[in-house]
């Protein structure tokens, strides 16, 4: 059994009705639970929930400080290629889109490496579009042995592989994976990815799986805010992250928050999500999955990120670009999508100690892993 099979048990549809109908009655219930079960966290996403924010906040806090203190881990992503035989409808890299593609060489690469080496970053995320048949898992586990000496964690954002795929890639040194459903309705999800390998829905939902079973540090999982209800996505989510919790229960789990920004193409959400809808849905993921790690990105505003540092965020990105080469050089590739926050990562950290954050530049080295060490 897979995920998958535990959601063809699950209507969209009626798990909305179902969060739709709660009460006041319900979320009490759960803010007074300790571990919460799906009907409560269907009530800490409904509409009523809404008006116990403050208390769901707290909770959050309190839950965060007790599992990861008060530490912000800080990343950065490096885009190796924006080729992409995809035509997903709200992505800048879309295949349909007649934009200049580039994919970097090794030595471009490494040159964005020691850039943000030299600012600080030791965990870095490395992402392409998908192409498979033009940039593979040679290239990507021979970007990852290129920069491996500069940084003590690399994780990837790529193609979905077969688990034979994954295990090369943690003998090259990765040893995270981040991969986004995008949604998890299976209609919507058709409607959107209309032609390429991303198709096929049930591939992707399974992929945690195999990235987990090829042994894989840490997984992240989320889905693309203002696709589908938030509402219902979310419960989603969040029943994917405890299975993974449980199936890998020596694997770091991490749930992350995109939401769509402006790319090109012109894509418009047809479900967009407010400041407080996406407050809710990070209060009611921590109360869920209480040692999850959750990661905000620089899609979101300066002000925002910064108001956000107390409800229960572990992992932050920072001084982001989503165009290949794009540290530097500027203008040298289309981006993915326009990042927010476009403040440096030193000016990021500062506001991160202003705030009585500790910014973590680096908390694993795979020397951990080695036995004779020591």
């Amino acid at each position: 059994m897979t995920f998958y099979d535990i959601i063809q048990k699950h209507d969209p549809q009626q798990v909305l009705a179902e969060i739709e109908a709660m009460t006041p009655a319900d979320v009490q219930r759960a803010l007074a639970a300790e571990q919460l079960d799906n009907r409560d966290f269907m009530a800490l996403l409904s509409p009523v929930a809404e008006d116990f924010l403050e208390e769901m906040a707290q909770k959050a806090h309190a839950i965060t400080l007790r599992r990861f203190g008060r530490t912000i881990l800080l990343y950065a992503p490096i885009y190796l290629s924006n080729e992409c035989h995809n035509g997903c409808l709200y992505c800048g890299f879309s295949v349909h889109n007649k934009v200049p593609r580039r994919t970097l060489t090794l030595d471009e690469i490494e040159r964005d490496a020691r850039i943000l080496h030299a600012q600080g970053f030791r965990h870095i995320l490395l992402l392409t579009g998908e192409a498979p048949g033009l940039i593979g898992n040679d290239f990507i586990a021979a970007a990852a042995q290129r920069i491996r000496p500069l940084f003590s964690s690399i994780g990837i954002e790529v193609y979905p592989m077969e688990t034979d795929g994954y295990r090369a890639m943690v003998e090259a040194g990765i040893d995270a994976l981040t991969i986004y459903q995008e949604t998890y309705d299976p209609e919507l999800y058709a409607h959107l990815h209309p032609s390429g390998r991303k198709r096929d829905y049930r591939f992707r939902l399974e992929t945690p799986e195999r990235g987990g079973a090829a042994g894989l540090r840490r997984i992240g999982l989320g889905f693309l805010l203002g696709l589908g209800n938030f509402r219902s996505e979310a419960f989603f989510a969040g029943l994917h992250g405890r299975y993974l919790a449980h199936q890998f229960w020596r694997t770091l789990l991490t749930v992350s928050f995109p939401r769509l920004r402006p790319a090109e193409g012109g894509f418009q959400p047809p479900n967009p999500v407010s400041d407080r809808q996406f407050v809710q849905l990070m209060c009611a993921m921590r109360l869920l999955l209480h040692d999850a790690g959750l990661v905000l990105s620089t899609r979101e505003s300066a002000e925002l990120r910064d108001n956000l540092l107390p409800l229960g965020i572990t992992q932050m990105s920072a001084g982001s670009c989503t165009a290949p080469g794009g540290y530097a050089e500027q203008n040298s590739a289309t981006e993915q999508f326009a990042i927010d926050d476009d403040r440096t990562p030193a000016e990021i950290a500062e506001v991160l100690r202003s705030r009585g954050y500790d910014p973590v530049w680096k908390d694993w080295d795979s020397a951990f892993l080695n036995r004779e060490a020591g």
